[in-house]
């Protein structure tokens, strides 16, 4: 989709290898099933064995039958539900179910896409750069949203140095829905466009295409493409926050309790200009290496 493969931080083939996983997947619920199933002949050869011993009292019977043949039944209904999830929900509703699901998720924004650039085609005049830049639109709220180190770390080769789930779950929360604008890196940073989000794509590049999304080449133009969203988000990288920060009215900033080796960096926020107006710590766990807060910065 955007030209060249996605790979990981290893340099691996990022279809290669969900297809390397999901091989490994089926083949671990395959062998699991095949365990459960010489159990199941292993345990109900025992049962039967114990039931007519002839030193076993007799158990009440139900509905004229042994309480271990309900036993074995009972287990039998739950291999065959095992079976069921191995061999016909793996394959109605597996990896190609999930692609060809994704696949319409893309043909219907493609649609959506191919709507907005014709109307900033025929709608869209520029405004002059000040005014744009110094006077946000008053009916929407502009938000920069960003995870950043103790000292503005934002990340390194393209990919975030931390792992934290709860904030990925936030951003996700916050954003689906949304006009997302981003820089170029940032956008081929991600295996697939994000679901839910229209992207807007900010490059110098005048060639630059991609079917995941709208590319501009100025702020500008961002802002007039996000024009009917009431809460449009700015997603990064380093050199986008820089230019977020003229125009947007609210920064939700998590920052990470730690210094980390990057190679780019969120802007310094001008306390003259800016305060905070909300924040909420989350500490340290198993899931989460570093303690972080959650601020929401508003303009004063």
């Amino acid at each position: 989709m955007f030209g060249t493969k996605k790979k990981d931080t290893q340099g691996i083939d990022l279809e290669q290898k969900e297809m390397i996983e999901n091989a490994q997947k089926r083949i671990k619920q395959k062998r699991s099933l095949f365990t459960h199933f010489i159990i199941f002949l292993i345990g109900s050869v025992g049962l039967i064995i114990i039931a007519n011993r002839p030193n076993v009292e007799e158990i009440t019977t139900l509905l004229g039958l042994e309480w271990w043949v309900w036993a074995i039944f009972a287990w039998l209904l739950l291999l065959a539900y095992h079976a069921f999830n191995v061999f016909i929900t793996e394959r109605l509703l597996g990896p190609e179910w999930e692609k060809s699901q994704y696949d319409k998720l893309v043909r219907k924004q493609k649609e959506r896409i191919t709507q907005l650039e014709k109307k900033i085609e025929k709608e869209y005049v520029a405004p002059p750069a000040t005014l744009a830049m110094d006077t946000p639109a008053s009916h929407r709220k502009i938000t920069m949203i960003a995870a950043a180190g103790k000292n503005n770390e934002l990340g390194k080769d393209g990919t975030l140095v931390w792992h934290l789930p709860d904030d990925f779950k936030r951003f996700k929360s916050l954003t689906s829905g949304h006009h997302i604008i981003m820089g170029r890196k940032t956008f081929e940073s991600f295996p697939k466009p994000l679901p839910n989000r229209t992207h807007i794509i900010l490059t110098r590049d005048k060639n630059y295409k991609t079917d995941g999304g709208i590319v501009v080449h100025d702020m500008q133009t961002a802002l007039a493409t996000v024009s009917e969203d009431q809460n449009p988000f700015i997603i990064g990288g380093g050199e986008i926050y820089q230019l977020g920060l003229a125009v947007a009215d609210e920064i939700e900033l998590t920052k990470v309790h730690g210094s980390f080796d990057v190679d780019t960096y969120f802007p310094e926020i001008d306390q003259t200009k800016w305060k905070i107006k909300t924040s909420l710590h989350h500490p340290a766990d198993e899931k989460h290496k570093y303690s972080f807060d959650y601020e929401t910065w508003v303009r004063k």
